[in-house]
């Protein structure tokens, strides 16, 4: 039988996306959702991977395919050590990490592990694209102003990385020639300058950087630590207020733009302050991140949902297009990332890398 198809996994906290790519296209996708009573039967988030991988083959049956006709297996990169962006053979090294959650247990974990299990199957490779893990910081990215913090990358990598490539494709120039700053607009914000093509430095979208939809950004520090010690909240409260219930949440009671535009609409002077101010910071952050590549930017991207905001974009854009061009990349589609990096690899653009050989 002819192996054409890729499968593409998402792991989810309740749920998996999986998706079967011929190429570029998407032949079918679909949302496998899990009840709550069945994942509690397992004491770690990867102790699940044998109950998603079988509902996946099952998915699969059902549409009348085969793993006899699997290329490649691609599954989400998780919480892994730092390590260079790209598309990962998933080794018995990478799925030990994997399981150990060597930064954290996430459902993204489960990705490569479950990928690994389907593609032994066949004998055919499994992969991973661009995990949250990603860092390609400068080492003077990483100071704090504080010993005791260092600064951290933690970013949208796989959006970041997938629109910086189609970017570089419509300018007919390599990714890797090319310094940007790319805007992730979402529920979390990522304004990161790409530097021949790396991530050199990033806010981390969950502590710093713009406020967004749900979190609050960076904050004046002193306020920040006096509201702290005040006993009016403890720690999981905090960092939900920080990370959760910051940003659009806090001020407006909602985390849908399209909500706080029909706001604005309808004549709220308090919604377009703060959206206005949203807008304010991200653009401020562009700017700031546009010295770290030496005002030598090629082209200014935004992506993510909220990009799909013509209102935002058009602030944004006319405080930064002065920096460089503009791009408009509205959305996130991590299935089409996953299958890109993977194409990327059969396709001789890129060359698959080896975990335990970049993390040494």
């Amino acid at each position: 039988m002819l192996r054409e198809y890729v499968l593409v996994i998402n792991p989810g906290s309740t749920s998996t996306k999986v998706a079967i790519f011929k190429g570029e296209e998407n032949v079918i996708q679909k949302n496998l959702s899990h009840f709550p009573e069945e994942l509690e039967k397992f004491e770690k988030i990867t102790d699940q991977y044998e109950y998603r991988r079988n509902i996946i083959l099952e998915w699969m049956k059902d549409e009348g395919y085969e793993t006899s006709q699997l290329k490649a297996v691609v599954g989400r990169g998780g919480l892994l050590k730092p390590m260079p962006s790209g598309t990962y053979v998933v080794t018995d090294a990478l799925i030990e990490d994997l399981k150990i959650g060597v930064q954290g247990e996430h459902a993204s974990n489960l990705g490569g592990i479950i990928a690994k299990s389907i593609a032994y199957l066949e004998g055919i490779e499994a992969y991973i694209v661009d995990p949250v893990a990603v860092d390609e910081f400068d080492d003077v990215a990483r100071v704090s102003g504080m010993p005791e913090i260092k600064r951290r990358s933690l970013v949208h990598a796989l959006n970041i990385k997938a629109v910086a490539y189609r970017v570089a494709k419509e300018m007919n120039k390599d990714v890797n020639d090319l310094n940007m700053v790319m805007a992730h607009l979402g529920g979390g914000i990522s304004i990161v300058p790409l530097r021949k093509g790396k991530m050199v430095d990033a806010n981390n979208a969950n502590e710093m950087g713009p406020f967004s939809p749900e979190r609050t950004g960076s904050l004046p520090i002193g306020d920040l630590a006096k509201l702290c010690f005040t006993g009016k909240y403890t720690l999981a409260e905090m960092k939900k207020k920080i990370s959760g219930k910051g940003g659009l949440v806090a001020y407006l009671g909602t985390n849908d733009a399209r909500e706080v535009e029909k706001m604005i609409a309808d004549g709220d002077e308090k919604a377009k302050l703060i959206y206005d101010a949203m807008g304010y910071q991200i653009a401020k952050e562009i700017g700031a991140m546009a010295t770290v590549i030496e005002g030598k930017v090629d082209a200014v991207v935004l992506t993510g949902g909220i990009a799909y905001s013509k209102m935002l974009t058009t602030y944004i854009t006319e405080r930064v297009s002065f920096i460089a061009p503009v791009i408009i990349q509205p959305g996130e589609d991590e299935m089409i990332a996953l299958n890109e990096g993977v194409n990327r690899v059969f396709s001789g653009q890129d060359q698959a890398k080896i975990y335990e050989q970049e993390v040494k």
